[in-house]
């Protein structure tokens, strides 16, 4: 279409249009920044500039965009030519108003942007993809990526990606074995896959051995054994093999692949019917994986065989790798176990279940230079337990005591043997039996699966004062005999009684230390020695605040000690009253009395002793740092023990943000609190007696200040220039003193309303972003760009940006022309230098006019001497 027509056609347009919008399209000739379409209609209308002078008789561009962007004589800015955003997304022109050839207003700068419709469809980068994934590979693994691009505007939705699996050839069972990540276009296999994926059957090498005709007729011949001397290019079981194996080994297996997929990628994110797509496949085989564990591994203990015994084998997918096994526990015990070059695992030596009862083995598979082929492989060797060992006691004599006269049935104790085989196990399952029993059988019973033992008639010590008892403990194999002796002790008939039942007063200082013995007391006991009816121990009544314990032997001595720390103002007397008594129960009718008792009378002296804080542990306060000027942080809370006035004193507050009230220990603010400054307050508190300053106790209390949002991120450098030639863009970096989540990530972008046509802002991370200019000046020049720049919470500021554009040289500096150099001193820096050339001057003609003087004094001298000569000569 030609330009002429262009303009015939353009009125018709606009009279078409009108009414529909082109009002708002009109406007006083200034810069704008406009958005046009791509592929519309030509001619299309973009803006009408209007101009005040009457005399105007055409206008003119300048700039880019020429050949698809013109101007008519009465303002109109339209297109000529459909835009293509792919090619040019934005342009920069001139506009200028022209009387005759002169230009009588402008150049006013319009940015055009050109908005991307979706026109391009997603190509694949390949046409067709080849894989490879072995059987049992774990699903969701991805083992291939399928890429693709799209020609239209990458910020927009026409280019964002679906990438989806279309079908799977083949699938005769409907089951998906293959999956495909929508975004990123990973494929992996399902968990359907992971268990039926499988590869087809083929023959297996050995280190050193490859593929060939040779090894292939050399495996039949081992595996068939041939009755007939038939060639083997003759023998149709051969040539099905070797067919078979051409198949899978030879040639290109992408030719014949195990499964195609056929994978679609669509644009506006698969989400539109309207959505362009593209389609390639991916030639899938499947190869096996020989890197299989074959455990878990049953080995019985102590198994009679021929050692080295193979146990398991592994095969790597690599033919000529070699093993190595390690044990994976780091402790010295002995490994019995080897690898062959063959991947054969050998038990070296029999196992025994009571050392150790599971070893893990690790395989490691690698290639000549010690480099793994494969993931490490842990098998793991359980040791299956026979029955080889006996029973056993615990020790060569097991002793019970039971006290005579305990009715019939009462239980005695319970014999517990053990056995070294497996617990739980028929090798491990013991069952007890009573041999004999001396001096008296049938005196007792035994449970045969516990080995508890019971009483069958009631024991007196008259009779008899022990019994030795030989049970035989046995398992399915062995037994072993254990002896037990029972004490028939005495009857706990006797009340054990105190040497004094009143031990006195006794006065004990206030800091008396903990530990110390205040009392020895003694008691005794009639009842048979070292038995539980004599043994003798000590409870304490009266004991205010558990201050006092016994301690002792058994043997019916005490001592009574401090365990805690004496407090006159809590408890200044203690009335204690201690009760002698026995473990084993006393006789039926019997109970204790005041003898078995004693009481000593306590009384605590006073000390005067330092303040106490009264909590234990000090306090950890955490404030807002914008807590205003006078408010309460916390109270030291001591006192006096003996009630005396208190006063307090604070160490610590470095920065002269606190005050503490010395009488009643309240801390408030009395300046502005920053975090930045000072995170953490430690305060050394000190309370001390007014009357007695030495008598005090420091305590250290944390103050800990949480962040406010009371700063904005700040441009670290507010300056920088770009080579014209190779512009880079500016890296703007910003700190903000404030933590998260008042500080990082920051956003940068321009100030709302003000967005620049030839600078545009990318986010590099949370604490600095790009500058980058899409246009160069014609010449030399500094631009002030705002930026705005806040924070995690949206606090922030606009900054100003200083960017110079300019030649550089070639160390990549801005180039200052010979002769440009200005140098201006200010009003200071000039009054100093008159000043300092003033008072040279004047100390040079100070210094001449002292020479003058003294040279005339000189003179002066010289005459008057000359003088006196004469005079002497003429007398």
């Amino acid at each position: 279409m030609t330009p002429t027509l262009h303009l015939l056609l353009l009125p018709l347009l606009l009279s078409v249009a009108c009414g529909q919008g082109l009002k708002d399209k009109k406007g006083p000739l200034e810069n704008k920044a406009l958005d046009v379409p791509e592929q519309t209609v030509v001619p299309y209308p973009i803006y009408q500039f209007q101009v005040s002078d009457p005399d105007v008789t055409g206008f003119q561009l300048t700039g880019e965009g020429h050949e698809d962007i013109q101007i008519a004589e009465d303002g109109w800015l339209y297109l000529a030519e459909p835009l293509d955003w792919a090619r040019n997304s934005h342009y920069i022109i001139g506009v200028e108003a022209l009387v005759g050839s002169d230009v009588v207003e402008g150049p006013a700068f319009v940015t055009i942007s050109v908005l991307d419709i979706n026109n391009h469809a997603p190509t694949f980068e390949q046409s067709a993809y080849a894989a490879m994934v072995r059987e049992r590979t774990r699903h969701g693994v991805p083992f291939v990526r399928v890429s693709a691009s799209d020609l239209d505007d990458p910020e927009s939705p026409n280019a964002r990606l679906h990438f989806s699996l279309v079908s799977q050839i083949p699938n005769r069972d409907k089951t998906p074995f293959f999956q495909i990540d929508p975004v990123t276009g990973d494929i992996s296999i399902t968990e359907d896959g992971e268990r039926m994926l499988k590869a087809r059957e083929s023959l297996q090498y050995g280190m050193g051995e490859s593929f060939s005709s040779a090894n292939l007729k050399k495996k039949f011949d081992d595996y068939c054994t041939p009755t007939q001397d038939i060639p083997h290019e003759l023998n149709p079981f051969y040539t099905c093999l070797e067919r078979a194996e051409s198949r899978t080994r030879g040639g290109d297996r992408q030719e014949d692949p195990d499964y195609t997929l056929i994978v679609r990628v669509e644009d506006l994110a698969g989400a539109s019917e309207n959505a362009l797509s593209g389609i390639t496949s991916v030639k899938v085989v499947v190869e096996q994986n020989l890197w299989v564990n074959p455990g878990p591994l049953t080995v019985r203990e102590h198994l009679k065989a021929q050692y080295p015994m193979v146990i398991a084998k592994v095969g790597a997918n690599q033919p000529n790798a070699s093993y190595r096994l390690q044990q994976k526990e780091r402790v010295a015990l002995r490994f019995p176990f080897s690898i062959t070059d063959e991947g054969e695992v050998l038990l070296n030596e029999e196992l025994d279940r009571e050392e150790k009862d599971m070893y893990i083995l690790v395989v490691m598979a690698e290639d000549h230079h010690g480099n793994e082929v494969e993931s490490p492989m842990e098998i793991q060797v359980v040791v299956e337990d026979i029955n080889d060992n006996s029973p056993e006691c615990g020790s060569e004599e097991i002793v019970f005591e039971i006290q005579e006269n305990e009715p019939v049935g009462s239980e005695v104790g319970q014999l517990l043997a053990s056995d070294r085989d497996e617990a739980g196990t028929s090798n491990a399952m013991l069952m007890y039996t009573i041999e004999t029993v001396l001096p008296v059988n049938g005196a007792f019973s035994l449970d045969a699966v516990s080995g508890r033992i019971l009483t069958r008639d009631m024991l007196r010590r008259r009779e008899s004062t022990q019994y030795t008892l030989m049970i035989n403990v046995s398992d399915q194999v062995f037994s072993t005999m254990c002896k037990v002796l029972i004490k028939v002790i005495d009857v706990n008939n006797e009340l054990p009684l105190f040497e004094k039942n009143n031990y006195g007063s006794l006065s004990l200082a206030e800091d008396s230390s903990v530990g110390q013995t205040v009392l020895t007391v003694k008691a005794s006991d009639a009842d048979e020695p070292g038995s539980g009816s004599s043994e003798i121990l000590f409870e304490i009544t009266g004991n205010h605040g558990d201050t006092f314990a016994v301690e002792t032997d058994g043997n019916g001595e005490g001592r009574l000690v401090i365990v805690k720390p004496l407090d006159f103002e809590a408890f200044p007397t203690y009335t204690l009253r201690i009760n002698a008594r026995n473990p084993e129960p006393l006789m039926a009718g019997l109970d204790y009395d005041s003898k078995s008792s004693a009481s000593v009378f306590i009384s605590v002296m006073d000390v005067d002793e330092d303040p106490e804080f009264q909590s234990s542990t000090p306090p950890s306060v955490s404030v807002p740092e914008d807590l205003p000027v006078g408010e309460l942080l916390f109270t030291a809370d001591a006192k006096d023990p003996e009630g005396k006035d208190i006063s307090f004193k604070m160490e610590g507050d470095v920065n002269g943000w606190l005050v503490l009230d010395a009488a009643t220990g309240a801390v408030k603010t009395k300046a502005k609190l920053d975090r930045e400054t000072l995170e953490v307050l430690e305060l050394t508190i000190t309370a001390f007696e007014q009357g007695n300053p030495k008598k005090a106790t420091e305590r250290v209390y944390t103050v800990r200040l949480l962040d406010v949002n009371d700063n904005h991120p700040k441009l670290k450098e507010s300056q920088a220039f770009i080579c014209t030639k190779g512009p880079q863009p500016v890296v703007l970096r910003a700190v903000d003193p404030d933590s998260f989540p008042f500080s990082e990530p920051f956003t940068f972008s321009f100030p709302k309303g003000k967005k620049s046509p030839n600078w545009e802002i990318t986010t590099v991370d949370g604490s600095s972003a790009l500058l980058k200019m899409k246009k160069a000046p014609a010449e030399d020049k500094t631009f002030s760009i705002p930026i705005s720049i806040i924070d995690n919470q949206g606090v922030g500021v606009t900054q100003k940006f200083e960017v110079t554009v300019c030649n550089c040289t070639a160390l990549g500096y801005c180039y200052v022309a010979p002769g440009a150099h200005s140098f201006k001193y200010g009003m200071g820096t000039t009054v100093g230098i008159l000043a300092g050339t003033m008072a040279f001057i004047c100390i040079a003609f100070a210094i001449v006019v002292h020479r003058i003087n003294k040279s005339n004094e000189e003179k002066k001298k010289k005459a008057a001497a000359a003088g006196n000569g004469d005079s002497e000569q003429m007398l």
